[in-house]
């Protein structure tokens, strides 16, 4: 399983980071966690397989998390040579059905329809799927919308936990007890603490809790990029610690 940190920004606009998005290749699955603005075209300028993604995961429906969700879409259908034909899911919260008939209000008609199956499955929290082979996902929601969905992603006795925006949570933490990796935000710094968001000692809690083997931190504001984010973490959590960039990655 390889992960890569797409986009690790935030609505903020930034010189080096675009919207929230995470690529996971595991066998047949190519899973897109999040499709944030300026995710599409990073993919391509970091020559990730985009055009082979067969799933799409959303945690919430803020625009640093879906804005490129058309123009994805948008892509496999006039985006290359020949079009796209292989099918597609999207999974996400309840209230994505809905955000794909917004979307195709916006974008056109052709959203329902684009030429490859298209697929979208509302999960609830606490729910798990298989998408394919043996990559099994589930949920667990978390303090930042009333739709917002962590994802635990499984394959072959590994395991990635994708917090999406979330504040401080045990119950989520508990949740990614043990897992390989976790990827969580770390948006704000203590002096900028808010309930909906994490700031590095609530993102080093986390993982402590959860005694995750790495700590993968990403969706930073510029004003956590200030402070020390690391030695904030680590008066939590001692074990590997990594402040993604837009094109890390790790395999698994």
């Amino acid at each position: 399983m390889r992960l890569t940190t797409v986009g690790t920004g935030t609505v903020a606009p930034h010189p080096s980071r675009v919207g929230s998005g995470h690529l996971l290749q595991a066998g047949s699955v190519t899973l897109l966690m999040d499709c944030g603005s300026g995710v599409v075209h990073r993919l391509a300028a970091l020559g990730l397989p985009w055009q082979e993604i067969t799933h799409v995961a959303l945690t919430h429906f803020h625009g640093d998390h879906i804005a490129d969700l058309a123009m994805l879409c948008y892509a496999f259908k006039y985006g290359q040579m020949p079009p796209r034909t292989a099918p597609l899911e999207v999974i996400g919260p309840a209230g994505t059905r809905d955000l794909f008939d917004r979307l195709a209000l916006v974008f056109g008609a052709w959203l329902h329809a684009p030429g490859y199956a298209l697929t979208i499955r509302e999960l609830a929290p606490h729910e798990t799927c298989v998408l394919r082979d043996d990559v099994t996902v589930s949920t667990h929601p978390v303090p930042h919308t009333p739709e917002s969905m962590a994802y635990s992603v499984s394959t072959k006795g590994r395991r990635v936990v994708y917090t999406g925006d979330t504040g401080f949570d045990r119950a989520v933490a508990e949740w990614a007890g043990g897992c390989d990796l976790l990827l969580a935000e770390c948006s704000l710094p203590d002096s900028l603490a808010i309930p909906s968001h994490c700031t590095p000692r609530q993102a080093g809690a986390m993982a402590a809790v959860a005694q995750c083997r790495q700590l993968v931190l990403t969706h930073f504001y510029p004003p956590v990029e200030v402070v020390d984010i690391v030695a904030e973490v680590r008066a939590q959590y001692h074990g590997v610690v990594t402040l993604a960039t837009d094109g890390w990655f790790i395999d698994l």
